[in-house]
């Protein structure tokens, strides 16, 4: 594991009084994202609705880094909420406000308030890649084979072969 990665937060003046992006556990991966909404107000998203929420920061990350912006598990799995463009890239360049796109999923209309966390942000290394046009590909056991190609329960099926369908 590196060292912490020292990222600068700018508070825009709509996030006053909201906490920082932070951890809720030692080892969380994630830090939370709070919704700037203004004082008092209620976003209500309706089932199959989508809104652009705003987080109230801007950030400023080391070259080499992205900040994604992703789901809460929360809020998934109790009422269908999670992020429309999972993840959502924060380039390293970028300096505007963090906004988060929620879709609602769910059967039962959502309220989101001033402070509720709405999504988590994962800071991760950036790899550069230099594309390079080829002829051809070397060639794989699962070759082009795609969606849906491994199977959906057990094993692949070019894994193992079971016990009882070796003969001695």
């Amino acid at each position: 594991m590196s060292g912490p990665v020292e990222v600068a937060f700018l508070r825009l003046a709509h996030a006053t009084g909201l906490p920082l992006p932070g951890y809720a556990s030692a080892g969380a991966a994630g830090m939370d994202l709070p919704a700037a909404l203004p004082e008092g107000e209620t976003l209500e998203l309706a089932p199959g609705e989508r809104a652009l929420v705003p987080t109230g920061f801007c950030l400023h990350l080391p070259e080499g880094y992205e900040a994604q912006v992703r789901p809460r598990s929360g809020l998934a799995a109790r009422h269908g909420i999670t992020v429309l463009n999972a993840p959502g890239t924060v380039d390293s360049d970028y300096r505007g406000e963090i906004k988060v796109i929620l879709i609602h999923h769910g059967q039962e209309p959502f309220s989101i308030k001033r402070g509720d966390r709405i999504a988590q942000l994962v800071v991760a290394a950036v790899s550069r890649v230099v594309a390079r046009e080829q002829a051809a590909l070397p060639g794989t056991e699962r070759g082009a084979a795609g969606f849906g190609s491994t199977g959906v329960s057990g094993a692949p099926p070019h894994s193992v072969t079971p016990i009882a369908d070796q003969t001695a």
